[in-house]
């Protein structure tokens, strides 16, 4: 009678050949599985979960061009409401300097805060009333919606130099033809167009101012600086005999849009435009009365 031999312990832990059932068995698990444990599988899915949780949504093309177009249509208007505005020089009002059509651009910033144009600045104002005398043609299709943004020069408005401020007493001429501001005479030869006459006595329309003024206040006294070829304060000045006139010499301060300080277009004559400080000795208020 035979006896089973005593097994050993140890084999009960070994793992199945190959080609045994119990491997064959495993390894069909393995396959089905993909090698995962169940363990494994279970944690998948929130693995999966979590990594499609992560990744971020983007947007299509046409819809990322409407965002980035609206963003800039709103800048645009908020740089022209604010800082920087194009315009075009409407007449040879302001020549030699600045040449009917040449495109300017106007900074604002200055005039923040209270701040009020000073003397020998050179500024784009609104018509105070009658001051624009021809029908500019509008802007039509892209110009049109490029001006209301401040991407296209617009027009409506004029350029002139600040010679008076408020409380500023301005008189023509001394006999060098030169205007006193303040009982100062004012050496505007840097920048003023050749001038046959007194350089505010004769307007180019008929208009002869002689009569000292004071300016108002709140308001600006504006020449320019083709002085025989501007209808500016003088001319206006002169109109007040006119009955039934309602034309004002003045510029009233809130009808100032800003400073212009760059001549941009045409490209060969671009330039900055500063104040050329030849106000500078000009003392407030009018001398005082004997």
């Amino acid at each position: 009678m035979t006896t089973d031999a005593p097994r050993d312990p140890k084999a009960l832990d070994e793992v199945p050949e190959a080609g045994s059932a119990d491997g064959a068995d495993t390894g069909a698990e393995k396959l089905a599985t993909g090698g995962v444990s169940d363990g494994d599988q279970r944690a998948a899915p929130a693995t999966k979960k979590r990594s499609h949780a992560g990744e971020r949504k983007h947007l299509p093309v046409w819809q990322e061009s409407v965002l980035l177009l609206g963003i800039a249509l709103v800048l645009a208007i908020v740089i022209k409401t604010f800082f920087v505005q194009a315009f075009y020089i409407p007449s040879e009002s302001m020549e030699p300097g600045l040449i009917r059509n040449d495109r300017i651009l106007v900074q604002k910033v200055s005039y923040w805060f209270g701040g009020d144009p000073a003397r020998g600045d050179v500024i784009v104002f609104e018509d105070p009333g009658g001051w624009l005398t021809g029908t500019e043609p509008a802007p039509t299709g892209l110009a049109n919606v490029l001006s209301k943004i401040g991407l296209y020069p617009t027009g409506g408005h004029l350029v002139k130099r600040v010679v008076g401020i408020e409380g500023d007493l301005v008189e023509c001429c001394d006999d060098e033809g030169r205007i006193l501001v303040n009982g100062e005479p004012v050496d505007e030869s840097s920048y003023i167009a050749e001038r046959k006459t007194c350089a505010g006595a004769v307007t180019g329309f008929g208009c002869d101012w002689t009569t000292p003024t004071v300016v108002p206040e709140g308001k600006v006294f504006v020449l320019g600086d083709n002085r025989g070829a501007s209808a500016d304060s003088r001319a206006h000045m002169c109109q007040e005999s006119v009955e039934n006139c309602t034309k004002s010499p003045w510029v009233d301060t809130d009808l100032v849009v800003g400073k212009v300080f760059a001549l941009v277009w045409p490209q060969d004559r671009w330039d900055w435009i500063t104040n050329p400080g030849v106000f500078d000795d000009v003392p407030d208020g009018p001398p005082a009365e004997d």
